[in-house]
């Protein structure tokens, strides 16, 4: 049987916005395919081992602070994991982290693990709503709540680009990063129950392998009412 090992980073602390609707859409469409799915939630203090996807939600910058310290245990660890091929997904505040770093209005920069060639700093005006993005290959959608402003550099590139909404920084039109396989993006809501077409990519990046169709058409259908819809 086909396994898939997923780690859920630090789910106690950065879970806002039902970014752990994330984590229940790749264990279903697993469990619809008979493929073997293995959740390991990973805590303050918890050792990480090899797995096959890596995820982590958002946050309020509290809880970014604690996670930043101890992501820095595992900076090496991680980007190795990267380099071998293994798939991340980091949803607003874990994608900030994910960057070089974040610097807040009021406070010490927080060190990132720079799995993404990215930084960001605090703006003065919060992005607020829903948000829809075309990529080379499909239509993304979601919500984003951030007043972050991330930029990005070198073989990082934007995800998407922004239809409607303000995606990294409201200025260049640009929503989420992708090196490697390691993505980040602001779009809560959850991302991936309204993406599925970009869930089984993740699935099919860690299997290495196409995966089966399954019937999506109620996940289409909320999948299209939420395009181009700004509130």
């Amino acid at each position: 049987m086909k396994k898939v090992r997923l780690a859920h980073l630090y789910p106690k602390l950065l879970n806002i916005y039902g970014d752990r609707g994330n984590i229940l859409a790749l264990k279903k469409r697993c469990e619809w395919r008979g493929i073997e799915i293995e959740i390991d939630e990973i805590n303050i203090s918890d050792s990480i081992k090899e797995h096959d996807i890596y995820f982590i939600g958002g946050g309020q910058d509290l809880q970014q602070i604690e996670v930043s310290k101890e992501l820095q245990k595992h900076k090496e660890f991680l980007a190795g994991e990267r380099d071998r091929g293994a798939v991340f997904l980091g949803i607003c505040g874990g994608y900030q982290l994910m960057g070089h770093y974040y610097q807040p209005h009021n406070g010490e920069r927080l060190e990132g693990i720079s799995l993404l060639d990215a930084y960001t700093v605090a703006g003065g005006k919060r992005f607020i709503g829903n948000v829809t993005v075309e990529t080379e290959t499909s239509t993304l959608v979601g919500f984003e709540n951030h007043s972050g402003l991330t930029y990005l550099m070198g073989e990082t590139k934007p995800i998407g680009r922004v239809v409607v909404g303000n995606g990294n920084n409201g200025k260049d039109k640009t929503e989420g990063a992708r090196y490697k396989n390691v993505f980040g993006t602001y779009l809560h809501g959850s991302f991936l129950p309204k993406n599925t077409h970009f869930a089984d990519y993740m699935l099919e990046l860690a299997l290495g392998e196409k995966l089966d169709p399954i019937n999506d058409e109620i996940e289409e259908l909320t999948h299209n009412s939420l395009i181009n819809k700004a509130y």
